[in-house]
């Protein structure tokens, strides 16, 4: 072959990108496309995969080596034992307080676990819905069942939230003879080989028959990969929700903390319900960019708000029925943003000490990835009321997931 290509796809929460690089880990190809129908519908993730897949070039679907898949944590799918989705999926916000005795009965000394914020809550859930004969998969695993037609596997970062303990390697004791411990996935490691694609969707999108289907990651994983994270700095992301993360020397077990294993790396973090979700509620991108201009960032608004996308908040504090706080809204357009970003500003601050008090550690600089870090006078709005540097990456989630293909073991 004259070429070799690798390939990342990203699920987010309102459309899929996916970045295809050389051997020499550069930037061949990208394209992003929105999701047809609402996230919590499986078929808006395949649809959208569909639409990046027909609209590859032709030397790349056929030269395309390993692809991995990368989506949100905690987004979690109920499907039928072939693998076809049984409903909605429940999103990574949604808090599932249905089943909070059982879940505090299955989940002794395992804080992280003991929210309706984790997918164990919303695979109780799901259970009650659909009963026992099912699959319970992540959004990244659900999506490349799909492309080996085989759910089977699940990767270990996807599974921290349903009770996969990294460093056990195993689910929790008290899973063994539940009726639905059938319904878990096997569970295989981050960047690992799982098998080839499906003959049929190979064929269906003229893509290489000898594609090789990579184990994926969560989305602010890859993220953490794209951004190359070394032990002095933090990572946010700053997509629909913010993410912050940091390397850490040991794991941590903290209700609304989820502790991961990248690149050979302990790495803990956590996601608020707020970010830019919140900003495409009340203003256009173009509108927030010519908005953005007119902020005058070496002064404060007076306002204390508090931007959730929706009621309730899993980080850096856990209520289930948090308020956002959106009002009062001033008449100036460009006020009431600079207000929000104020808010998410302070959002992102407390998120920071929190793993401060946890770790024993601010980082030197914090490296922002997503299409928040973007922006400059937020970065300016977030650098004044954090008070630590702060850098943009350029590089997309897909861009770190294709980076985890291609160093496939």
């Amino acid at each position: 072959m004259p070429y070799d290509f690798y390939g990342g796809l990203d699920f987010g929460t309102s459309g899929a990108r996916i970045s295809i690089i050389n051997l020499h880990k550069e930037l061949v190809y990208s394209n992003s496309v929105p999701y047809s129908y609402s996230f919590k519908n499986p078929n808006s993730w395949i649809n959208s995969c569909e639409n990046l897949l027909v609209s590859l070039p032709i030397e790349i679907k056929i030269n395309l080596n390993k692809l991995a898949i990368s989506g949100t944590s905690g987004t979690l799918i109920a499907s039928n034992l072939q693998g076809e989705p049984l409903g909605e999926a429940i999103p990574y916000d949604q808090a599932c307080s249905e089943n909070k005795i059982l879940l505090e009965s299955l989940t002794s000394g395992e804080d992280h676990l003991r929210t309706p914020y984790s997918s164990l809550a919303k695979a109780l859930k799901l259970i009650n819905a659909y009963g026992t004969n099912i699959l319970l998969r992540h959004q990244s695993d659900w999506i490349t069942g799909w492309f080996l037609k085989d759910w089977t596997y699940g990767e270990e970062s996807n599974n921290i939230k349903l009770g996969w303990d990294l460093i056990k390697e195993s689910w929790p004791k008290s899973y063994i003879n539940t009726s639905w411990q059938k319904c878990l996935p096997k569970i295989i490691k981050s960047g690992r080989i799982i098998g080839q694609v499906h003959s049929g969707i190979a064929e269906s999108f003229k893509l290489n028959k000898k594609l090789i289907l990579i184990s994926g990651i969560t989305d602010s994983n890859a993220s953490l990969i794209a951004a190359g994270l070394e032990k002095k700095d933090g990572l946010t992301v700053l997509g629909t929700t913010i993410v912050v993360k940091k390397i850490i020397d040991k794991p941590i077990k903290e209700k609304g903390i989820t502790t991961h294993r990248v690149s050979g790396h302990w790495i803990c973090g956590g996601a608020s319900n707020a970010g830019c979700g919140i900003l495409s509620k009340f203003f256009s991108d173009s509108e927030i960019t010519e908005l953005s201009r007119q902020i005058n960032t070496s002064k404060t608004t007076s306002f204390n708000l508090l931007p959730l996308n929706s009621k309730g908040e899993r980080f850096p504090i856990h209520d289930s029925h948090l308020e956002p706080i959106l009002d009062p809204r001033p008449v100036s357009d460009s006020l009431y943003l600079h207000a929000l970003f104020e808010g998410l500003a302070k959002i992102e601050l407390k998120g920071w000490e929190k793993l401060s008090e946890l770790t024993g550690s601010f980082p030197k600089k914090i490296i922002t990835i997503g299409g928040g870090s973007k922006n400059p006078q937020w970065r300016k709005i977030r650098e004044k009321i954090i008070n630590i540097p702060i850098v943009s990456c350029k590089k997309t989630t897909s861009f770190g997931t294709a980076l985890l293909a291609i160093n496939a073991k």
